[in-house]
């Protein structure tokens, strides 16, 4: 039993994979439109830390869900 409590845990925390990449993929866009267009820098900073606070939030989710399972069933 224990073994599967592991594996739950860790299924749950790789939600960090997930937020990584999408982090990755949204700063990279990023940059590539302040490239082009550099006087709308600050409009697409703003939406880019929105973005990447929300992704962010999704993985700690993750790896709260992963601790519980842990504490509350380990």
């Amino acid at each position: 039993m224990t073994s599967l409590i592991a594996i739950g845990a860790g299924i749950a925390a790789l939600t960090g994979i997930g937020a990584g990449i999408g982090i990755g993929l949204a700063t990279s866009k990023a940059v590539e439109a302040i490239a082009r267009q550099p006087e709308a820098e600050s409009k697409i900073s703003k939406n880019l830390l929105l973005g990447c606070a929300l992704a962010e939030g999704t993985a700690i989710f993750g790896f709260v869900v992963g601790l519980l399972i842990v504490v509350m069933l380990g």
